[in-house]
């Protein structure tokens, strides 16, 4: 298979990044990968990526550098400083795929960051897991500059199954913190709704009988609600990260003068699960709402 650009996955450890690099380099995308916990990179090597000790040697000479990590602080120490990524030689034109859920004010640090160095910056979160992540079938929430995108939509080809474009750079991640509000929503109700029927005596699955393929039914719902049931909390998306997102919607809320109380308790809830299931699947909130009884 012919070898395509170059990229620097920074992040390539995590459930996400991890997954996105493999599909890349299974792909002919030449792979170097970098993660603060080395080790969570190396099976990539299986691959043929290059596992990289700083972010800098990742990035020298790629011709895209894709961030997929925890938050926007993370984002910046990785491109930024003596071993940062932007200290690497990189080639005219490259570009910065900046793909993780870091929020109005982060993205706006990194549009900054990518302009005082010369990159086509694209702010790209994705919808989706770790099952899309490893399948590929993302939803890429896009955008950019007009004038790259053909240079970045093979990319998002790999690790999607579609592709949104929606504007200039910040757009994506305004959308991205309006369908997580979504996302948390059905998550938090669904554990309430299930913690609810417990209390009250009754058997939760009869509320997944209940609205099951009527107007009211969510398969989302229907798949936290079943993992809740069973206690399965294989970390798809970990709830100290869902907690996180719920800031950033709390941040964007407040930025914009909104009133909009419902994400606020919602971010409240999660952040009380973490210091004992954070590192657990979101789901997890279930054992908050029953542990309150």
């Amino acid at each position: 298979m012919a070898t395509r650009q170059t990229v620097a996955v920074l992040g390539a450890g995590g459930i996400m990044g991890f997954a996105m690099a493999r599909n890349l380099a299974r792909e002919g995308y030449a792979i170097r990968a970098w993660n603060r916990s080395r080790e969570k990179a190396e099976p990539l090597a299986q691959d043929g990526a290059q596992i990289c000790d700083t972010p800098a040697q990742a990035a020298a000479g790629a011709d895209v550098i894709l961030t997929m990590v925890a938050d926007a602080g993370t984002v910046i120490d990785a491109m930024s400083g003596d071993q940062g990524a932007l200290a690497a030689r990189l080639p005219d034109g490259a570009t910065w795929l900046q793909m993780s859920t870091i929020g109005i004010e982060g993205t706006e640090r990194c549009a900054a960051l990518a302009a005082e160095r010369g990159l086509a910056f694209f702010d790209a979160p994705v919808l989706g897991t770790k099952a899309p992540a490893e399948q590929g079938t993302l939803v890429v929430l896009a955008s950019g500059p007009e004038d790259g995108r053909d240079r970045v939509q093979p990319i998002f080809d790999v690790v999607g199954a579609r592709t949104m474009w929606i504007g200039e750079a910040g757009a994506a991640t305004r959308l991205k913190l309006a369908v997580n509000t979504w996302v948390l929503t059905v998550l938090e109700g669904t554990a309430e709704v299930l913690a609810l029927a417990e209390g009250l005596g009754l058997d939760p699955q009869l509320v997944l009988d209940a609205v099951k393929d009527g107007p009211l039914d969510i398969g989302y719902m229907q798949m936290k609600g079943r993992a809740m049931m069973a206690r399965e909390f294989e970390p798809s998306f970990r709830l100290r990260l869902a907690a996180k997102d719920a800031g950033l919607v709390v941040d964007a809320v407040d930025l914009h003068g909104l009133d909009l109380p419902l994400v606020t308790a919602i971010r409240d809830r999660l952040h009380q699960g973490i210091a004992e299931h954070g590192e657990k699947d979101m789901a997890a909130t279930y054992l908050t709402s029953i542990a309150a009884k």
